[in-house]
């Protein structure tokens, strides 16, 4: 069935193209692997930035923003205002009331995203926001890219079809040797010295 010729020919046109849609891909995958093993050689001093942003007072209503939409406001206020980017933690509220009157209150959230970190601290009794901002620097967006961390559900999606078009790759490559005896010979010697070495490697480091 392997050796059929539109199996055959429907393995190659696949092999060709999803080749050549990963080149990309691949490349990425193959020098961030490069940068997370070898962090000493590549990742710099992160830089940060401090900062107040000046927020209405409306939006720090310590019962607004237990609700959706006023945490969701505050947040985008923070975006806008601020330049803040990345994933948006839940906000942790504090605050204390006597006689009907706020006396006492914080909010503190963070922002996260590949290679950078925000830290928002704010004092409901002063509309002010005082902003923490880390930048990592370009090799540890690439990792972070690279693992997926703090990247949304569109990036992790995303690993998962560069993941399953790889799985395409190989198998389809498999297909195209069953009919080249010999190659296919060869081809299944060095999978086994490579898996050999492979596991050697890892033995050797437990």
């Amino acid at each position: 069935m392997l050796r059929s010729k539109p199996v055959q020919q429907w393995s190659r046109t696949l092999h060709i193209y999803v080749s050549m849609s990963l080149l990309l891909v691949v490349l990425f995958f193959a020098v961030t692997g490069i940068t997370l093993n070898r962090p000493d050689w590549f990742v710099g001093e992160p830089q940060r930035v401090d900062s107040e942003l000046s927020l209405s007072p409306a939006l720090l209503n310590p019962d607004a923003l237990r609700k959706a939409n006023g945490e969701a406001a505050l947040i985008r206020a923070l975006r806008e205002q601020g330049g803040l980017k990345g994933l948006a933690s839940p906000l942790q509220i504090y605050s204390e009331v006597e006689d009907g009157e706020l006396v006492e209150g914080e909010v503190t959230l963070d922002f996260k995203g590949p290679g950078y970190d925000a830290s928002v601290y704010i004092d409901l009794l002063n509309p002010v926001a005082e902003l923490s901002v880390t930048d990592y620097g370009t090799v540890a967006w690439l990792n972070d890219l690279h693992k997926g961390r703090n990247t949304g559900p569109a990036w992790h999606w995303f690993i998962d079809l560069s993941a399953l078009l790889m799985v395409l790759f190989v198998l389809t490559g498999v297909v195209l040797l069953v009919p080249k005896k010999r190659t296919l010979r060869t081809a299944m010697g060095w999978t086994l010295v490579g898996s050999g070495i492979t596991v050697s490697l890892y033995l050797m480091s437990l």
